[in-house]
């Protein structure tokens, strides 16, 4: 498959939270401030290993150019010092081939933001500030077992203003047991008088292995219909375009293309991007492969001279074209068959073009030559559309 000219991206996962939130699936813990410090070492010590060739031997065909995105994620970030995350940025500067200025993104809690946390951030190269503030509504904060208060956001948010931090994205989630739709009306608006440059608005979902998703299986969690649910997605887009945020994902908004996460974008049209750290995850061209997950065994393994990397997968070309689609369909921009080899764009049209004529008939596809550009309830149905495409399974090993 073809891909635009794009320099790759780097994630680094910093797995510590204050306490663990109840809907929260990532790789997280807690850990005290020599728990972290400890952890840092051993990151650093991967990303040493990454300095000799950043792509493993089993890529066959490794990416060109220097990393332009840097993007933390956890966890919390921002739980680590400043001294902390100076090293981390000191290792990839010394050790990877970075471009001169990359765009650099962070993920925080409010009650982490501070003046002096902000000056340090800002001068260690921090553009993109993602601040989880999840809610402006007390009760709901507690019932996501959030630390703060709705005015410890506000605080955070003008103290993030004045530092000269380019973009503020704001986190909401929506669709907690209860939630009207005045009330997730009342919060959009909150965040809209705050005046952030970029909005994620996750649907709150319940997985399996979380706090909420064991109180589901005992019958003591009750989600929200999913006409609410519709509801709340609809409202969410409307209100937001209205406001003068677009959309460019399913849940992701910005007042301008400038303020979209360049790094994020990255993975919706299948940029090479590295990740470091536990259960991080990496792609390039065929290739995707992913970090052990715990931490245990994932230092064990760094201590061996190793890096830590649990298993790859091959991924062929129809796969590949069928995942570009799939995260496509996310974006409204769609996906454009005639991007994709001749056979590939073939192919996957033959085995599913009853299917898009189905969709398109329900009004969830518009079809424009080889372009698929899902409405907007085609966007609220995005995964479930996805799942009905055929996909077969890539090839999978594991190395440890």
């Amino acid at each position: 498959m073809t891909t635009r000219p794009t320099e790759p991206g780097l994630y680094v996962h910093l797995p510590f939270c204050s306490q663990i939130c109840p809907y929260c699936d990532f790789y997280v813990l807690t850990g005290d401030r020599r728990r972290q410090q400890a952890y840092v070492e051993f990151l650093l010590q991967e990303i040493k290993l990454c300095s000799e060739s950043p792509w493993p031997d089993f890529v066959d065909e490794t990416p060109t150019g220097n990393f332009d995105t840097l993007y933390l994620g956890g966890g919390t970030p921002s739980i680590l010092t400043p001294d902390d995350l100076s090293s981390i940025f000191e290792a990839i500067q010394n050790g990877l081939p970075m471009a001169a200025e990359p765009w650099i993104g962070l993920e925080a809690n409010p009650e982490d933001v501070t003046e002096e946390n902000l000056s340090a951030w800002r001068q260690q190269g921090v553009r993109f500030l993602s601040l989880g503030v999840q809610s402006f509504d007390e009760r709901a904060l507690r019932f996501l077992g959030r630390l703060h208060k709705p005015e410890t956001c506000r605080q955070s948010i003008e103290w993030v203003r004045k530092s000269g931090i380019e973009t503020l994205s704001l986190d909401l989630i929506y669709g907690l047991p209860g939630q009207t739709v005045d009330d997730w009306r009342a919060d959009l608006q909150r965040a809209l008088e705050l005046q952030p440059d970029h909005l994620a608005c996750y649907q709150l979902t319940i997985e399996p292995q979380t706090p909420f998703g064991f109180r589901k299986q005992r019958g003591d969690f009750e989600e929200s219909s999913p006409e609410l649910q519709a509801d709340l997605f609809f409202l969410t887009h409307r209100f937001l375009e209205d406001g003068g945020f677009s959309a460019y994902e399913v849940s992701t908004f910005a007042a301008t293309p400038d303020h979209r996460s360049q790094h994020n974008s990255k993975y919706w049209d299948h940029t090479p991007y590295l990740g470091v750290g536990p259960s991080a995850h990496s792609f390039a061209h065929q290739r995707r492969w992913w970090n052990l997950r715990k931490i245990k065994p994932y230092e064990a393994k760094i201590a061996s001279g190793c890096r830590p990397i649990q298993g790859h997968e091959i991924l062929s070309a129809s796969q590949l074209g069928l995942e570009r689609l799939m995260l496509g369909l996310r974006t409204p921009q769609g996906v454009d068959f005639s991007a994709f080899p001749e056979e590939v764009a073939d192919s996957l049209w033959r085995t599913n073009h009853e299917l898009i004529d189905e969709l398109e008939s329900q009004e969830l596809l518009q079809v424009e030559d080889r372009r698929l550009r899902p409405t907007l309830a085609g966007l609220a149905l995005a995964e479930a559309i996805t799942r009905r495409f055929e996909l077969s399974a890539p090839e999978r090993k594991r190395i440890c």
